[in-house]
């Protein structure tokens, strides 16, 4: 609330008075909206405090202020949700089950080159490549630049003219069906 505070210091009394009086009537009920639809108590006081920092920066007059208020909080949320980090190689290829772990990152590493590791790399990397064959051929160039050549977004983005969102989900298909296929090896290896 203090970058609140910072943002209304050129405004007039009235201003303020507007946004303190707002922000007491609505942010009990616009919270409990908020951490409904949210992970945690500070993702809530996050999207709390964006809304009324829009509502702070906003010049123009509100008609409906209620419907505003909870408009914008649903935006922000949403927002948020679109900004969540996309999955790196390593969540692809942990397991959930810890008890029977096969801890696919140990294979790429050029290290432990004793027979059996290095078959189980070669199984692997075999099955890498024919689940990324079965993938469309957009989500297989994104997963492919992004994770295993470093590229970042944004970079993919300004390249092909497709919105990082749009990447970003290409991917999310990617990592989903690499991971199926996957499991499914690790389970086979597991069961052997």
């Amino acid at each position: 609330m203090e970058e609140i505070q910072m943002q209304t210091a050129g405004m007039t009394a009235d201003n303020k008075a507007t946004i303190t009086e707002t922000i007491n009537a609505y942010s009990k009920r616009l919270m409990g909206f908020i951490r409904k639809r949210v992970n945690s108590e500070a993702d809530a006081e996050d999207v709390l405090q964006d809304v009324f920092q829009q509502l702070a920066g906003h010049s123009e007059p509100i008609e409906q202020m209620t419907a505003w208020l909870f408009r914008v909080a649903r935006n922000k949320i949403t927002d948020r949700r679109r900004k969540k980090r996309p999955e790196a190689i390593e969540d692809i290829f942990s397991s959930e089950d810890e008890e029977l772990s096969l801890d696919w990152t140990e294979l790429f590493s050029q290290e432990g080159a004793d027979p059996e590791t290095e078959y189980i790399r070669s199984l692997f990397w075999e099955q890498l490549a024919t689940a990324l064959n079965e993938l469309p051929p957009d989500q297989r160039w994104v997963f492919v630049k992004h994770e295993l050549d470093g590229i970042p977004f944004n970079e993919l983005s300004q390249e092909t003219g497709e919105p990082v969102n749009t990447l970003i989900s290409r991917k999310r298909y990617a990592v989903l069906h690499l991971r199926e296929r996957l499991r499914l090896l690790r389970d086979e290896l597991l069961n052997f």
